[in-house]
């Protein structure tokens, strides 16, 4: 199970697991953490989504300021990339798998200490994606 931060294009957010979730289809399942035992999981579609947060944790570390910086003593593994968010929101990172035109791509935060281990941006979510 991947722990996982839903972020939608309305502002909404889901925190909770999944199992199902691949790029290519058009929705998967997300048990809810606020959910009792039992509960369904919840059907996400991707056409309702900003990104998807794959986190280590539900709470973070509230002393942690995120960056968008990268650490010169750990060179990064893939092609360095800013992603604008048409909410104004930016996310700085690597990424294998970006291409123009596809519906979205895997990043990788610039930032080590941060809680998202990746996140799949998707691409109808963004105003900018520019290679640095």
């Amino acid at each position: 199970m991947n722990k996982v931060v839903i972020r939608f294009i309305d502002s909404r957010i889901v925190k909770g697991t999944t199992a199902d979730f691949v790029p290519a289809k058009d929705l998967f399942h997300v048990n809810v953490t606020t959910d009792s035992a039992g509960a369904k999981p919840v059907e996400i579609h991707m056409s309702d989504l900003k990104a998807v947060f794959f986190v280590k944790d539900f709470t973070g570390d509230s002393q942690h300021a995120e960056s968008n910086e990268f650490d010169p003593s750990h060179p990064p593994a893939g092609r360095k990339i800013r992603v604008e968010f048409k909410d104004g929101e930016v996310l700085v990172g690597t990424t294998t798998g970006y291409q123009a035109g596809r519906p979205g791509f895997f990043l990788v935060p610039a930032d080590l200490g941060s809680n998202i281990d990746r996140c799949y941006v998707i691409a109808a979510a963004t105003r900018k994606v520019s290679f640095i």
